[in-house]
């Protein structure tokens, strides 16, 4: 009874396809056999309610003229069970809200503790701790090694312009008490210490009850998250050998399509770009720092969304750069400074802040977001900015490095496709 029931919604389903040749956009799958069709889908009754919802759907389609993705001869069947995961929940239909803030290197110890922040780091980030805490996931780019000692050899002695950053791991306590719940640790500091400072940054986390991506290539490439039934990865790319580099599109594309077929979003971010005040603007190319090649980023971000991604979080040049939406997804080129302290006297464009808050839909899809602008005041305090020069900014730079593709901004920093 059961294969019957099966085999005449399926004709009736292909007679309806035969009658749409041309109407109806195919995606080609190969047939199951009845056989494997009972044995991917766990409960029968699951099965015939989604053969008859496909045959019902696929008739609207064909009287309407719809482009729906099917499967050869088999249309919804075919998709629900190759695609689904029967012992996992359904999807639910909540957004899910990310709160995302840029680079964050809180006071180092190295080589004395002199630049310290005060009380100890544990007011820096107070200011934002309402807007963190009320998203379902914070986010940041931790700039530097959590470690309590170690010997760097990244600069060596006579070099100028280079830096070696130590923050003490009980900082990680504090970043968790102010809501953060993952960090990227792929960026040109996390290495400052070398591998001991990297395994300590990654104990120090999970201690802390944080997650982290970006560590490597491989295992600690990815960090996933769970949000009610949905989980989200994040994927951290920067242009250090030891993270997954943001030059190489095909390692990006494998990794990203890796980590869509087991989670529900996938969240991308990149240290990456030329740095400082005359960086600001997006190329269309490879950009240079010091002969560094730091990535072509619009052509990263586009490709990693094609390969599945639902997010691209960029950090890297110390300013904010322009955003923009493409396939419906949101694309924010560099969230700038966000606690960085004691070692650079900021100002002007390096001092422009923000959180980004984005609410993302069922299928990742942007539903819309907002700019909260601060600033960092003298050695790097983060203060509200009334003046919300952030949003200015990033209003003008995107208008003018994506003309066509730049999300709306309002002068209150709401943004919307």
């Amino acid at each position: 009874m059961r294969l019957v029931l099966v085999t005449r919604l399926r004709n009736l389903t292909n007679e309806l396809s035969e009658g749409c040749t041309g109407r109806i956009r195919k995606i080609g799958r190969p047939p199951l056999s009845d056989s494997m069709l009972f044995t991917k889908l766990k409960h029968f009754r699951l099965a015939v309610t989604f053969s008859l919802a496909g045959t019902l759907a696929f008739a609207a389609a064909c009287a309407g003229g719809t482009d729906v993705p099917v499967g050869t001869g088999q249309p919804l069947v075919n998709s629900f069970v190759e695609e689904s995961r029967p012992q996992q929940p359904a999807k639910p239909s909540e957004n899910i809200s990310i709160a995302a803030v840029g680079d964050i290197m809180m006071g180092s110890n190295f080589p004395d503790d002199s630049r310290m922040p005060p009380n100890d780091g544990r007011d820096l980030f107070s200011p934002v701790a309402g807007i963190l805490k009320g998203a379902d996931i914070a986010f940041g780019n931790l700039e530097g090694p959590l470690a309590d000692g170690g010997v760097s050899e990244k600069c060596g002695t006579g070099r100028a312009n280079c830096f070696a950053f130590r923050m003490p791991t009980r900082f990680a306590g504090y970043l968790k008490e102010v809501g953060f719940d993952v960090f990227s640790v792929a960026n040109n500091h996390a290495s400052d210490f070398g591998p001991a400072g990297r395994a300590s940054t990654r104990l120090a986390l999970e201690k802390a009850g944080i997650k982290f991506a970006g560590s490597d290539r491989g295992k600690y490439s990815t960090a996933y998250l769970t949000v009610g039934a949905k989980k989200i990865a994040f994927i951290g790319f920067a242009t250090n050998p030891i993270s997954l580099d943001v030059n190489n599109l095909v390692a990006a594309r494998a990794a990203v399509k890796a980590a869509d077929k087991v989670a529900d979003i996938v969240v991308v971010s990149f240290h990456g770009g030329a740095e400082g005040s005359a960086a600001k603007r997006v190329p269309r190319s490879t950009e240079l720092f010091f002969r560094e090649k730091r990535g072509n980023l619009p052509l990263f971000s586009r490709t990693v969304i094609d390969a599945g991604a639902d997010l691209v979080i960029g950090h890297g040049p110390h300013v904010l750069r322009a955003m923009e939406i493409y396939k419906d997804r949101l694309i924010a080129y560099s969230l700038g400074n966000f606690g960085t302290y004691g070692r650079f006297r900021l100002e002007g464009d390096t001092a422009e802040t923000l959180v980004l808050t984005v609410d993302l839909g069922p299928e990742g899809e942007f539903m819309g977001g907002k700019i909260h602008p601060f600033r960092l005041e003298g050695w790097g305090v983060l203060t509200a900015d009334e003046t919300g020069s952030a949003v200015a900014t990033i209003r003008r730079l995107s208008g003018l490095d994506f003309p066509d593709t730049a999300p709306e901004i309002s002068e209150n920093g709401t943004i919307s496709n």
